[in-house]
Order: structure tokens, then C-alpha cells, then sequence
């Protein structure tokens, strides 16, 4: 199993970043590629056009027609790391992101993260996303490592 964050240039210098928590502690599970909209990923596109990969994103409330992705059905997980502004614009400016088969996570939880603003409601944080997509994988162990390292971050 792979996690891609595809993450917007400035979340690289922002110390509230949660992506960079499961990036040292994940086995090689997670790996972060930094967006380019001129330049999209050879990699994540070749992945999407063999339909290997699942992007997790949520256009907001999901209508009767929306086809969701069962995700245990993918090895291959792409997850958008930015402010939930940026993760939208990266959406929105990047083509071939709009042609892989889309997973939303339904939690019963309110995001705990802390440290930003303005999240939706029902909004997690990449960590949040990460560990959700751990659990479903049955990789427990390291989503409950990651949960506390986030819960000591997140303070």
C-alpha cells in the first residue's frame, strides 16, 4: 500500500503541517510529491489512467449520482495536502485528478486538529485522513503510532 500526499508548495514551510508527521514514520507508506499544475506527476497520472489509484476528496454533500471508489479496493492512495482552500485549488487546476475514482471518508468525528481555522464541518486533517486510511487497511499498529504523535503535536 502507498499514501501520496500531493502537497501545495507552501505547506512545506508551514510548522502546522500534520502531512509531515507520517512522512519519517510510516514504513515508505507515506510519500509526500509537491504539486506542479504545468507539471502533474508522471507517476500519480500514469497510476490514475490504469485506474491503480483513489483520490480522497469530497466535493462537499455528495448527491445520489456520485460514484464513490470502495477504497480497500486500491493499493494506491492519493490524498491532497494544503488548507482546505489550496487542496480545492489543486482539485480544481489539475485535469487529471478529476478523472481517478473518488473514496470519502464518513467519520463519526469532528476533526480534532487544533492549529488552523476555518475547517468545514465533517473536514479532517491530513494526519486524520492518513490514520482513517490506515484503520481501513488494517494497519493498526501504525495508525495508532501516528495517532499519538499527532495528539502530542496537535497539543
Amino acid at each position: 500500500m502507498k499514501i501520496f500526499l500531493l502537497t501545495h508548495e507552501r505547506e512545506l514551510h508551514r510548522g502546522t503541517n500534520t502531512g509531515s508527521l507520517a512522512i519519517d514514520d510510516s514504513n515508505e507508506i507515506v510519500e509526500r510529491l509537491l504539486w506542479e499544475r504545468v507539471n502533474p506527476n508522471k507517476e500519480l497520472t500514469r497510476l490514475i489512467e490504469n485506474n491503480e489509484a483513489v483520490l480522497l476528496y469530497s466535493m462537499g454533500e455528495s448527491s445520489e449520482t456520485e460514484s464513490l471508489a470502495v477504497i480497500e479496493e486500491y493499493e494506491n492512495i492519493i490524498i491532497i495536502d494544503g488548507t482546505w482552500q489550496e487542496s480545492k485549488k489543486i482539485f480544481n487546476q489539475s485535469a487529471y485528478l478529476k478523472n481517478a475514482p473518488q473514496f470519502t471518508l464518513k467519520t463519526e468525528n469532528d476533526s480534532l486538529y487544533r492549529l488552523r481555522a476555518n475547517q468545514p464541518k465533517g473536514g479532517l486533517c491530513t494526519i486524520e485522513c492518513i490514520i482513517e486510511v490506515l484503520k481501513i487497511k488494517g494497519q493498526n499498529k501504525m495508525a495508532s503510532e501516528l495517532s499519538l504523535k499527532f495528539d502530542q503535536f496537535n497539543g
